[in-house]
């Protein structure tokens, strides 16, 4: 038989496919089933920002008639602490000790001590490693591109003094010069590029009139930018590569290969094929 063995960032994989982060990733029977199917590895779901500052929110309001019986708390709210970002890590935290492949945590953050607060809270749960989701949409005018990459590189720096474990950035190609940054973030500690974050866009219901969100899943033969880039930094930067965005079919992943990356990660195909 074949061997199809790989590795990202020094970590084994038995093949060269991942699973990327989505819901899809947030139920143990599905992961159990990507690993019978011959999944690598898992990125489990995405850890936003907007679900730990919520919770921070409910908990401080939940709490402010009670400030006078705070000793008490776990026992006024028993489910308080298993809710929210902390009932993620612990969801995590079962799926490490379930697989026998190696889960990978995804985090978005905003905020810059935010970063590397929960990637600590992350690593402890047994990850084999941890996935910067560089997701961002800026929506002030004044926010220059130096500034937001600037933002990201003390971002990387920071959680690598915070975890040792190997650390992977998600990032959009929507960069002045996405191959100049990339080496940038590598030369600021990561270990790995994974190459293209596909946006959530939102789109407008005419009959309502109201907002709506739509699944975004890549169309097929979406993968050729990637492609593109996977040749551009073969060779050509310190860290493992991981082609993401628009992989459907096996002759695509070895497109890939072939071009440079280490390995892929796919999504939109399991859910518009199945696991």
């Amino acid at each position: 038989m074949t061997d199809l063995s790989t590795s990202f960032m020094g970590i084994p994989l038995k093949n060269p496919v991942i699973v990327g982060a989505s819901n899809l990733c947030s139920d143990l029977r599905n992961l159990r089933k990507m690993e019978e199917a011959g999944a690598a590895a898992i990125v489990y779901k995405t850890l936003f920002e907007e679900q730990i500052e919520l919770e921070n929110y409910e908990f401080s309001q939940i709490i402010e008639p009670y400030n006078e019986r705070h000793a008490e708390m776990l026992r006024i709210f028993p489910g308080l602490e298993h809710s929210g970002a902390e009932k993620h890590v612990i969801e995590l935290e079962k799926a490490v000790k379930a697989l026998h492949i190696p889960v990978f945590a995804s985090l978005n953050a905003i905020n810059p001590e935010t970063w590397p607060q929960w990637a600590q809270r992350l690593a402890h749960t047994g990850i084999a490693g941890l996935e910067l989701n560089f997701y961002h949409v800026p929506i002030k005018f004044e926010d220059t591109s130096k500034e937001i990459i600037d933002t990201q590189l003390r971002a990387i720096e920071e959680v690598k003094k915070a975890v040792n474990i190997p650390v992977a950035v998600k990032i959009s190609p929507y960069y002045t010069n996405p191959l100049g940054n990339m080496r940038r973030m590598a030369e600021s500690g990561a270990n790995g590029m994974v190459f293209f974050n596909r946006f959530f866009h939102t789109d407008i219901d005419i009959k309502d009139e109201k907002h709506i969100t739509p699944y975004n899943l890549s169309p097929e033969n979406d993968y050729r930018l990637t492609l593109r880039f996977a040749g551009l930094l073969y060779g050509n930067l310190n860290a493992s590569l991981c082609a993401s965005r628009g992989i459907y079919q096996a002759d695509e992943v070895i497109k890939m290969l072939l071009a440079g990356a280490d390995c892929v990660q796919v999504v939109s195909t399991l859910y518009k094929n199945g696991i």
